[in-house]
Parts: C-alpha cells; structure tokens; sequence
C-alpha cells in the first residue's frame, strides 16, 4: 500500500510533460594557452591577431575546369653552351603546350671579361724577361677558363709559378694594356686594375703573416693579448705624460712675462738691499720636479689618480711624526681659521697650499708646546721646583701639618672627620708658606718571615 492507494488516485504514470528533458551538450572547447580563465568565460575566446591563412592562397587564383596539367620529359638546350648539347628533364606542360624559351637557369652563367691583346701590343707593352710569351697565353686561356679562380689555375698551370706570380703577372700585363689602349690618362685613371696596382710583396708577407697567425698555439695566442694591452697601456701614460708636460711648459711660459713687467714696473727708489736682491738672475726651481716630490711615492707610478688620495696620503706623509691629539688639534686650529679640514676643490694648487698650512699649524703647536716647558722650568728655577709640562701639579704642602683623626671611629664619624679636614684645611693653611716637596721614603721590602 502507498500514498496512491490510500488517498484513492488511479496508479498511472506522470505524464510525459513532466518527465525531464536530457540536457543538450555543449560541444567543450579547450581554453587556449596564454589566455586566463576569466577572460575566456566572458569572451568564449580570442580571435586571432594574425590571419590564419596564408595570404599567397588568396592571391592564388582556382584552377578552372577546362585547364589540364601534365609533366612531360622533353628535349632542352641552354645559352649558356657553346656545344648545343641537348639534354632532357621534366617539364610543366599545360593543355599539351610545351613551354618556350631559354633554360631557366642559363641566366646564371656569368662570366669574367678577359682582355686580349694582340702580338704586336705584347712585344711593344707586356715584356718581361720573367715570362714568355707561350706562358702568358696559357696563363690568359686558363684566366678565362677558370673565371680568374687562380687556385685552379695555379694547379692547371704548366710550369712552376706560384699564385700570387700568376696574379702578379695578370693583373700587369691588365693594367698595361687598358693604359695603351686609353686615349688619355685620366680615362682609365678610375679604373680599379690602374687606381690599386696589384703589391707582390705585401701580399706575400701578408699570407706568410696569416699562416703564422694561424699556426699559432693557445699559449702564444695569450701572450700575444698580454703584450697589446701592455703596448696600449704604455702608449696611453706616455700620451698623459706628454699632456702634462705641455700644460706646465705653458703655465711657464704664461708665469714668466708677469714676473718680468712686475720688475719692469717696480719702484726705483727702492733700498740697496732689495737692489742687490733684485739684481742677481732669477732663478725659479723647475714645477715638475717640486710635483714630484710632492706627490708619494705610491702613486708616482700609477701616473693616473685622484686628487683626494694624493691629499691623503701627503697629510698622512707630513704629519707622520705627530700623534693623534696633535693632529686632532691641528684640525681645531684650521676650524678657528674658518678653514676647511678638506679642500672643497682639490685642485694642485690648493692641495699643495694646504700641506703647506698644515705644516706650519704643526711647527706653531710645536713651538707653543716648547714655549710652555720654558715658562715651567723658569717657574720651577725661582720656587726651587720644576716642573714638567704635561704632568699633573702636586700639592706643596706638607703632610707634617695635616690634623690627626683617629681611625677607631665609625663610618659616619671617619666621613664627618673628613669633610670637617676638607672644611677645615683651606683656613688653617692659608698663611703658612708652602713647604719643599718632601723626599719619598724607600719602600720596605717585606721579608719571607713577616
């Protein structure tokens, strides 16, 4: 019994409107690469950027019905033979009509124009007691064989001569005849064999060259590469050598005339000291020289460096003797001049006036430090004292005079007698004169018993 039976329906199936329709597929097309998932569900694709088809089948026109095409074997002769051989290939044959014409590929028969000449023009221009006159002949015959290909020809060639001897001989006996034949110089004066004449000699050194090159191991090849750098880096500091050579040749020759029209235009009552002083040459030591020595000896060889460096390391040089509260002061000292620690253009010049200064703050501050013991030791001389700069003053007073304080007291109570000694002390002391420092007392040396 079901649900039919008890609510008393007839037992019939549902109808076929209500039955579910299968589901038409869709034809699943694979999602192209390079395209992401998104953009495809929303477009359904890309269409394409380039064409798909060629475009040579567009141009291409359809074969109409009535066009029948064969391949036949059939008989062709070639221009480019002089012996009208016939021979035989296969040939596109449309509607039963051959084609016409030349062979195809005659047309690549190209050939070298060789010059002849004549028995009269050989013994008046192309003698040479080097070459007969059969060996020239044979030598043109194979030339226009051959389409100048001289490797071939040396081979082909009768006698033993060399290629560059059959090109040496070609090319002259060329040259010789287009000059003879031309009505003025200047016609041929273009012309490649008369405006570059063929150099027997540089052409044999430059194979000799280019078969050592070639025979060369990899170790030589090396080295070769080592010594043109070398040469190159040689070459370039003798340019910079050179270049510095001539800007202080000039910076001389420009400081020399204003020196002479400030002499010229000096005063002339002047006193005979400074005559005397005037009168003697002029004598100014050379700037290369004062440069160089100068500069470190580090970088003298280098030839090319930067400015700063050099001023490092001439600081450093100059104030090697001294310490570091020494230099440190020197820098105080230029910040008191309102100077730069560091030249803000470190220019030769300024670089050079800089070490110069810093030189002279360093003799000051060494003077300064002699002047200080001087003063000390006079101090010292009429107190019956001296002292040391440098070292901390003692006290001059005795310790005869100094109060007693037990030690049998607390803490709070040895304090409070030390703060009342230090209270104490100035007042009492005030008008008594200072004592001779008093001898230390050799130490005891303590025994191995006590």
């Amino acid at each position: 019994m079901d649900a039919k039976d008890i609510l008393g329906l007839p037992k019939t199936p549902f109808p076929s409107s209500q039955e579910k329709k299968p589901r038409t597929q869709k034809d699943s097309q694979r999602k192209p690469d390079g395209v992401s998932r998104e953009v495809y569900a929303l477009t359904g694709g890309l269409a394409p950027l380039m064409p798909s088809l060629d475009a040579s089948h567009l141009k291409r026109r359809s074969q109409s019905d009535n066009e029948k095409i064969t391949w036949q074997w059939l008989p062709f002769t070639s221009s480019a033979r002089t012996d009208n051989l016939q021979l035989y290939h296969w040939v596109r044959v449309v509607n039963g009509v051959p084609p016409t014409g030349d062979y195809s590929f005659a047309k690549y028969n190209k050939s070298v124009d060789i010059l002849k000449y004549t028995d009269e023009e050989y013994e008046k221009y192309m003698t040479d007691p080097m070459w007969t006159k059969e060996e020239t002949d044979q030598l043109f015959d194979l030339c226009e064989r051959f389409d100048l290909r001289f490797i071939v020809i040396a081979d082909r060639f009768p006698s033993d001569r060399s290629v560059e001897e059959l090109k040496s001989r070609y090319y002259a006996v060329s040259r010789a005849l287009l000059v003879a034949r031309a009505l003025s110089a200047g016609d041929v004066s273009g012309h490649p064999l008369v405006k570059e004449p063929y150099n027997f000699t540089q052409e044999v050194e430059r194979k000799r060259l280019l078969s050592s090159v070639l025979s060369q191991t990899k170790l030589q090849e090396r080295k070769d590469a080592e010594i043109l750098v070398e040469a190159k880096r040689i070459t370039e500091s003798r340019l910079i050598a050179k270049a510095a050579e001539e800007a202080e040749l000039a910076a001389n020759a420009n400081t020399i005339p204003e020196v002479n029209e400030k002499s010229a235009t000096g005063d002339v009552s002047v006193s005979p000291t400074s005559n005397a002083v005037s009168s003697s040459p002029l004598v100014t030591p050379p700037t290369s020289i004062a440069d160089s020595a100068a500069i470190p000896p580090s970088l003298r060889m280098h030839r090319v460096y930067l400015r700063t460096n050099a001023l490092d390391q001439m600081i450093q040089a100059a104030s090697s003797s001294a310490g570091l509260r020494t230099m440190k002061r020197v820098e105080q000292t230029l910040q008191e001049l309102v100077c730069h620690v560091k030249p803000r253009v470190p220019t030769k010049a300024v670089c050079a006036e800089h070490v110069e200064l810093r030189k002279e703050i360093l003799s000051l501050l060494n003077l300064q430090k002699q002047l200080q013991y001087k003063e000390a030791e006079a101090s010292g001389r009429d107190t019956g004292y001296v002292e040391t700069p440098g070292t901390p003053k003692r006290s001059l007073r005795g310790d005869q005079d100094r109060p007693f304080i037990p030690d049998s007291v607390s803490f709070g109570g040895e304090r409070a007698g030390k703060r009342d000694q230090k209270r104490k002390a100035p007042g009492r002391y005030l008008d008594t004169p200072p004592s001779p420092p008093q001898s230390k007392r050799p130490r005891k040396l303590k025994t191995a018993d006590g």
